[in-house]
């Protein structure tokens, strides 16, 4: 079965365009190193929840929105080669985060239902 990174930040709304760009570039750089699909989501209907939510998660400021990413991978094996051949690619370590990176939550996901 196939592995997912998923992604949760938040991005300041001024820099919407920014991010769809980084968004694009870091896909293409993904899927140029084996990635099957790469899905960047603009978050317009996630709830503040009264225990937890994912504005809390990533402590989103007012002016920011929620994005939902993530990464599909032939198979973990997979993504862990090019997760290294990716940090070393000089078309990421030249890329600039128009988010803050540090309330950025992420992990690595193994599919267990793919209906």
């Amino acid at each position: 079965m196939s592995y997912v990174d998923g992604v949760v930040c938040a991005v300041p709304d001024a820099n919407r365009q920014a991010y769809i760009e980084h968004a694009q570039a870091a896909a293409s750089l993904f899927r140029r190193h084996g990635a099957l699909e790469v899905k960047e989501c603009w978050g317009v209907d996630v709830p503040e929840g009264e225990t937890n939510s994912m504005h809390t998660a990533v402590m989103r400021k007012p002016d920011e929105t929620i994005v939902f990413s993530w990464i599909t991978w032939p198979s973990r094996e997979q993504r862990d080669t090019a997760w290294e051949a990716i940090r070393n690619d000089p078309d990421m370590t030249g890329m600039e985060m128009p988010f803050d990176g540090h309330r950025m939550i992420y992990g690595g996901f193994e599919t267990i239902v793919d209906a």
